[in-house]
Order: C-alpha cells, then sequence, then structure tokens
C-alpha cells in the first residue's frame, strides 16, 4: 500500500486557530496569492514551506497540512 498527496488542509488548519491567509502570509514572509494558491489546491507546498507553515500554526508535522489518501497497490496477473 501507498499514500498520496490529498486536499490542502490549510484552511481549516487557519479557521482552528483563527487566522486570516494574509495573516499567515505575512508571518511568512510571502503574498497573500500565494498562500490563497495553497489553500485553493492551484499549488502544492515545497517541503520548505510545509514545515514553516507547520511551525508557524504549531503542527508537529509538515504532513497534516494535507490529507493523506490510501492507495492500494495494483497486484500484477
Amino acid at each position: 500500500m501507498a499514500y498520496r498527496i490529498g486536499k490542502c488542509l490549510l484552511s481549516e488548519r487557519l479557521d482552528e486557530l483563527e487566522m486570516t491567509p494574509a495573516e499567515l502570509a505575512r508571518r511568512l514572509d510571502v503574498h497573500r496569492q500565494q498562500v490563497d494558491k495553497w489553500i485553493n489546491g492551484k499549488q502544492r507546498m515545497s517541503m520548505e514551506s510545509a514545515k514553516n507553515v507547520a511551525s508557524i500554526l504549531g503542527l508537529d508535522h509538515g504532513d497534516e497540512l494535507y490529507e493523506w489518501v490510501l492507495v492500494k497497490n495494483r497486484k500484477k496477473a
């Protein structure tokens, strides 16, 4: 079995902390549009960005910013 990255959970994480995307962008020193791209699934965060976002949000790991979908390996016939 393996996993693939699913939906970005950044919007939900920000809501839990009552933080706006603009505030996160300011703290990361990035444009608000960049945060919007992550939230809307138009671009995935780099490992570096995910680690920095996780740190700001008080998360243990950057992988908490995405859903992880279990993918069953296909057996060859």
